[in-house]
């Protein structure tokens, strides 16, 4: 490892893409992690609150999960199989099937994508083109689905769009629920363009949703508005798609973001921390009826990543094999909520926005927000931002996170803004 600091930064100034992002706002050079804190080459020792943008549910390096990769490395396991069958993969879909699917009263079939998110959503859109015959995707603003061409095209962001460098097609965009404020419901106004034989909307293959908008600012689905969704779906011969790739594996409270919605989704996207560790892994769960592809129709050349299917399947039987995790989950977002009431209360005008432990508050201000953040960062916090404005203080906390660590969190996020708010100007960018 290089002594000298400013010959690291040097490396990656010199070498790695413009389009890096997260190291621009946080430069350290971090080489070791443990649960819920990183390490930097000098030693010094940061919060976790963004957990590998919920990638980390479990924290960093859980003691149980590497204790199975390693051993299944150092018995020469298998480390990649394309889709040929494995005991790893075998053991990750029965505990899946016995601690997920089962208990849930799910039938779905578990199909493994390209690892990332965007592959699996890509992998919905065309199955339920393929399923209904249609093209068109009705997808909601604010959306964040990826960034790979047909992903992008429901994604909302603009300057995520303003990537493509083409045309994006193939979606139609619907107001999310509360985008008109509370007195409209925008159901009724999904419902009535779709009913509308002259309403210029084609009839959809697939609606695509998020019932928490992890990039796109925290905005929460009501658990009706999702309801009246599903059944507009189905009245007019469209799959129902959620997205539960950042809102999914426990980050929104409960493993499926929906699963108290009332709702069951034709197809489920999932990636982030399905793997458990932090590898790289992604799923579609699809019911039976529209598991309609050939085989190798949609694949990907790492779709067979073992070392994920050992994580994954540990993490499974350790987290949710019965209700203790979930009950956990429900003392900390009530933590998270009440230190987050105290930070807005801090700035006028500013609102929570989330659920379970994917929360943040809305300050109204996309500087101010950077601006915060900066300063948690300099005071050994990590966190970041999101929203149409990057306006939000989002904290993602690896879910394993200890109460006295979140409460420390919390004291440097709560500094980091009474500082922000006293200040005349908001602090230069270095």
């Amino acid at each position: 490892m290089p002594k000298d600091m400013t010959e690291t930064h040097d490396i990656y100034d010199r070498r790695e893409s413009a389009a890096r992002s997260y190291c621009r706002n946080m430069p350290a050079v971090f080489e070791k992690a443990s649960g819920s804190e990183l390490t930097t080459a000098d030693g010094q020792t940061y919060i976790d609150f963004l957990a590998g943008c919920s990638s980390l549910n479990y924290g960093h390096n859980d003691p149980d999960m590497k204790a199975a990769l390693v051993e299944h490395i150092t018995a020469d396991g298998i480390a990649h199989g394309l889709d040929l069958h494995s005991g790893a993969k075998g053991e990750f879909l029965e505990a899946f099937e016995d601690h997920i699917l089962a208990p849930r009263g799910m039938d779905h079939r578990v199909m493994f994508t390209g690892p990332t998110g965007a592959n699996a959503v890509e992998a919905a859109m065309k199955i339920a083109r393929k399923v209904t015959g249609r093209t068109n995707i009705i997808a909601f603003t604010n959306g964040f689905h990826g960034v790979t061409a047909g992903a992008l095209a429901a994604t909302g962001n603009g300057y995520h769009r303003g990537g493509a460098g083409m045309e994006l097609s193939g979606v139609t965009r619907m107001p999310y629920d509360g985008y008109f404020g509370a007195e409209t419901d925008t159901a009724d106004y999904l419902e009535q363009m779709l009913a509308d034989g002259s309403g210029g909307v084609d009839a959809p293959a697939a609606i695509i949703l998020e019932t928490v908008q992890g990039e796109g600012g925290l905005n929460c689905a009501r658990a009706e508005w999702v309801r009246r969704i599903a059944a507009v779906a189905k009245e007019h011969g469209a799959l129902l798609i959620i997205d539960d790739i950042q809102a999914g594996c426990g980050r929104s409270g409960t493993f499926f973001s929906f699963e108290d919605m009332g709702v069951t989704p034709d197809i489920v996207t999932m990636a982030k921390s399905v793997s458990g560790f932090g590898l790289p892994m992604a799923l579609v769960l699809v019911r039976p009826q529209h598991d309609v592809f050939g085989p190798a129709e949609h694949n990907g050349t790492f779709r067979g990543n073992t070392h994920a299917f050992v994580t994954a399947r540990v993490a499974i039987e350790k987290f949710w094999a019965d209700d203790a995790f979930q009950k956990e989950l429900e003392m900390k977002s009530e933590l998270i909520q009440d230190r987050l009431f105290r930070i807005a209360d801090q700035i006028p005008g500013s609102g929570l926005k989330g659920r379970g432990v994917m929360q943040g508050v809305d300050v109204g201000s996309g500087e101010l927000a950077s601006d915060i953040c900066r300063r948690a960062y300099d005071a050994g916090l990590v966190i970041e931002t999101s929203g149409n404005e990057d306006q939000v203080v989002k904290v993602l906390a690896p879910l394993t996170t200890p109460v006295e660590t979140l409460r420390k969190g919390f004291d440097i996020l709560d500094e980091a803004v009474r500082n922000a708010m006293s200040a005349k100007t908001p602090i230069a960018a270095e």
